[in-house]
């Protein structure tokens, strides 16, 4: 994987493409399953769809990519960060993901899980 300091995004279809437009408006790169034409696909599908196109994924569905990032570890696959929230409006989301996004490299998030929880 290629050196790299910005963290770019995928966002899961159970995340509102709100956050995508609110993250892109302050510089960022955030795509959607929406807007990739990957709506309906598996859990698998779209973490490889992350995965081949170097952005760290973006969910609300905690427990099964919990379980996806325990197999990819085990397996020795790679990956470019996988961000767990629970589910809020999509500007407090957005908030607290650009704390992220200004203070984690994307080579820091390659192969991590990070969550972002109620507080």
């Amino acid at each position: 994987m290629a050196n790299k300091l910005s963290i770019e995004l995928y966002l899961d279809e159970d995340v509102s493409v709100l956050v995508a437009e609110l993250l892109r408006a302050r510089g960022f790169v955030a795509l959607t399953a929406r807007g990739e034409g990957q709506l309906r696909k598996s859990d698998i599908e779209q973490l490889a769809y992350s995965v081949n196109h170097a952005k760290a994924f973006l969910t609300n569905n905690r427990a099964d990519f919990e379980e996806l990032a325990r197999q990819y570890f085990q397996s020795g696959q790679a990956h470019f960060g996988i961000i767990l929230a629970v589910l809020r409006s999509p500007h407090e989301l957005a908030r607290r993901l650009l704390d992220i996004l200004n203070n984690v490299t994307a080579d820091e998030m390659q192969n991590q899980v990070i969550y972002i929880k109620n507080q």
